[in-house]
């Protein structure tokens, strides 16, 4: 395995090297290896080991409700991601959704909706899910159709989303509709839906390269009461921003992770595989691919956990965030893909481990905004700066 003398930089406390430590072991013990081929009931069976190992405390804020602090701690969260993604992608899918899924609920949920959700969702109990695309409104968010119109005290969600990641096995999904305060990003707001409110069906399950849970939502005269939604009216926008900016890092984090395990299996196989009379790892290629592997992996790293720190000092990361996510991600797809190359043949044969890391990692590079909306974010915050 690779070292991990980055538990000892400045970023990180010595709870955060602890933390990592204990998960570590865990899932080595609980989830390493391949899922089953029902991605539905092994996502499901993760969500609730994640529970019960109390892992699942680390993706809510707020003691009261089971969380381990008030706050979310970011750089606990990147730890969690990047050691799972390491073991499991599937596990670490299923950690994500659960703090993206209740983010929302953490940071602007009233009390009720906070001790009616969150501790279900710590403990493992109640699946998570955030429902913000839609067909024509991916990252260009203002674009969203999906309408939600007061009456009396409840809301009428009418419209589709997609790409809806836990869609179809979620117990509540938060919902973003536009609701017409303003025009554009400004009229939307946040509601909470259970999965089992009527008008609400999954239209389409959607099959991906890596798979896990996914789905096309059809809401038609769907009623939700007035007391689920998540901010004031028409500050939607606002909701879904403040969440991605919790877990965007954290995705730059998964992305190490399965950089890191793809390192770990290139150097076991260069060590292993004899070529014309020696090891692969003897020939310069291969050792200069080596080197280009493990600097962009701790690139990455310094990129992420600095993000990941400014925002636990309450510092903005709008461009850190985006930094940390572009170069983390598509870092991981080139160190992945040097791995698969040192496999050959082997390394495009279903279920080898560098196999499954190259169709994990392709999603990272588009999920919570592409690598070209990364660019353009840092590059307006750079203008603003200028």
């Amino acid at each position: 395995m690779s070292d991990k003398n980055y538990l000892a930089w400045p970023f990180l406390e010595p709870r955060h090297a602890a933390l990592e430590q204990a998960l570590d072991a865990w899932a080595a013990q609980h989830i390493a290896g391949a899922h089953a081929e029902d991605v539905d009931a092994a996502c499901r069976d993760l969500v609730r080991q994640l529970g019960e190992g109390g892992w699942l405390r680390h993706a809510i804020g707020g003691t009261a409700h089971g969380g381990v602090s008030d706050s979310i701690d970011t750089r606990a969260i990147c730890l969690i991601r990047e050691t799972l993604a390491r073991h499991n992608g599937l596990a670490d899918f299923a950690f994500a959704m659960q703090g993206l899924g209740s983010g929302a609920i953490s940071l602007f949920g009233s009390e009720a909706n906070r001790a009616d959700y969150l501790p279900r969702v710590a403990r493992g109990e109640a699946i998570a899910a955030f429902a913000l695309s839609e067909p024509q409104a991916g990252s260009d968010v203002a674009a969203m159709q999906c309408a939600a119109t007061l009456d009396g005290d409840h809301y009428v969600l009418n419209g589709e989303k997609t790409w809806i990641s836990n869609g179809g096995i979620a117990d509540f999904y938060v919902v973003f509709a536009r609701t017409g305060e303003q025009p554009g990003a400004r009229g939307i707001s946040a509601f909470i839906v259970d999965a089992d409110t009527p008008g609400l069906t999954i239209a389409e399950r959607i099959n991906v390269i890596a798979p896990h849970p996914l789905a096309r939502l059809q809401f038609t005269d769907c009623r939700v009461p007035a007391g689920k939604r998540l901010g004031e009216a028409g500050q939607g926008f606002k909701v879904a921003m403040a969440t991605l900016d919790v877990f965007r890092t954290s995705v730059a984090a998964a992305a190490l992770g399965f950089a890191r395990r793809a390192l770990d299996e290139a150097l076991q196989r260069a060590t292993q595989r004899q070529m014309f009379g020696q090891m692969l790892a003897d020939f310069q290629l291969t050792q200069a691919k080596l080197a280009e592997m493990a600097t962009g992996i701790d690139t990455s790293a310094l990129l992420t956990y600095r993000a990941a720190w400014q925002r636990d000092q309450g510092q903005k990361v709008t461009k850190e965030a985006a930094m940390a996510k572009l170069h983390a991600t598509e870092t991981a797809q080139q160190v992945i893909d040097a791995a698969l190359q040192m496999f050959g043949g082997l390394g495009v044969v279903s279920g080898q481990t560098v196999e499954t890391l190259y169709r994990e990692i392709r999603a990272l590079r588009i999920y919570e905004g592409a690598t070209e909306v990364q660019q353009l974010i840092i590059a307006r915050e750079l203008l603003k700066e200028a």
